[in-house]
C-alpha cells in the first residue's frame, strides 16, 4: 500500500492532494528477471595479504586526508587573501 499527500502552490492548485494506491508486483516476472542478473565484478578489494578486511581503516584514512587537505587549502587561501590588497577587505578583523 502507498498512501500520501502532496501540497500545492498558491498559483498552481492541485485538486486531489491525498492519494491511496497499491503497488502490484509481478513476482514471477521479478524472479525471472533476477535469475539472469550478472554478478558485479569486484573492482577494488580491501582485503590484505593476511585476509583482513581493511575497508574501514582505508575509509578513515581517506577521511582524515581529505579533512587535512581542506584545512590546508583554507589556510593557504586565507593567507593569499590577507596578502592581496584587493581582497583584504574580505577578511573580518577582530
Amino acid at each position: 500500500m502507498f498512501v500520501g499527500s502532496v501540497s500545492d502552490n498558491f498559483d498552481e492548485r492541485i485538486e486531489q492532494k491525498i492519494f491511496h494506491a497499491e503497488i502490484v508486483v509481478d513476482n514471477e516476472k521479478v524472479a525471472a528477471e533476477t535469475k539472469v542478473y550478472q554478478k558485479i565484478p569486484e573492482i577494488l578489494s580491501f582485503v590484505n595479504d593476511q585476509g583482513e578486511d581493511k575497508m574501514k581503516q582505508e575509509i578513515e584514512s581517506n577521511y582524515r586526508q581529505i579533512k587535512s587537505d581542506i584545512l590546508s587549502i583554507v589556510e593557504n587561501e586565507m593567507e593569499r587573501i590577507k596578502n592581496d590588497p584587493d581582497l583584504q577587505h574580505l577578511i573580518q578583523k577582530g
